[in-house]
């Protein structure tokens, strides 16, 4: 029975791989997700433990875990993912989008998880001039330095679908996505905006029935569809 440790399971994917995990007959192990708030589900798959781990160290969340029976994980999937805007400042948004995504990923290593996947963005580069991408950038990189033989890095446009909290850039941006898709081929197609469900698609493609290869794989555009329409 394999287990997953899924963080990030309230944002606009997380929710989606969450709800696929659940339902998929192919996946009969457990998903721990760790949440600040409850998630409000109750299914024999899944054990939500409600904490806020941001200023907590590895070692607590460990002993968490392990109160809560969690004994051996199998893969670590991360959907978390913030804005400047909405953490406050650069600093609060790399304290989530890099360091709590780091810390997960140590403890679903230490649990003996070989398998991490990652939403990350296209253009996500340790080297750009852009904040956001860079922090995406050295995400990628750290995430790959950790205990994992497979790390599969999921890096979408414009993601597509709707928040429970408001981001009207956000969906501004989605109106915009939606009309300059169809306009970018080949090999600008992975700037192309995508549904959050077929992102969450992809990734169960890749949990249930995970492939032998090892090392670091990119999934853009056109590889999260394939990967999608197989399911």
């Amino acid at each position: 029975m394999r287990s997953i440790l899924l963080a990030g399971a309230t944002g606009l994917i997380g929710v989606e791989l969450l709800a696929r995990l659940l339902r998929d007959d192919g996946f009969d192990g457990r998903v721990i997700a760790p949440t600040r708030r409850p998630i409000g589900l109750n299914h024999p798959k899944l054990i939500n433990l409600v904490v806020d781990a941001t200023n907590r160290s590895d070692e607590t969340m460990i002993n968490i875990l392990r109160e809560a029976g969690v004994e051996q994980l199998d893969a670590y999937a991360c959907c978390l993912g913030s804005t400047i805007r909405k953490a406050g400042s650069r600093a609060m948004f790399a304290a989530v989008d890099h360091n709590l995504v780091l810390r997960w990923g140590r403890i679903a290593a230490s649990f003996g998880a070989r398998h991490a996947l990652l939403v990350s963005s296209v253009g996500a580069d340790p080297g750009s001039r852009n904040f956001y991408l860079r922090v995406k950038g050295e995400t990628e990189h750290d995430l790959t330095q950790l205990d994992f033989t497979r790390v599969d890095l999921m890096r979408p446009g414009q993601l597509l679908g709707a928040r429970e909290e408001s981001r009207p850039m956000e969906a501004l941006a989605q109106i915009a996505a939606r009309a300059y898709s169809r306009l970018l081929t080949g090999t600008l197609s992975c700037y192309r905006g995508i549904a959050a469900a077929d992102v969450a698609d992809a990734m169960t493609a890749l949990i249930v029935t995970p492939a032998p290869e090892r090392g670091v794989r990119i999934h853009h555009y056109d590889q999260m569809r394939e990967l999608a329409a197989s399911r």
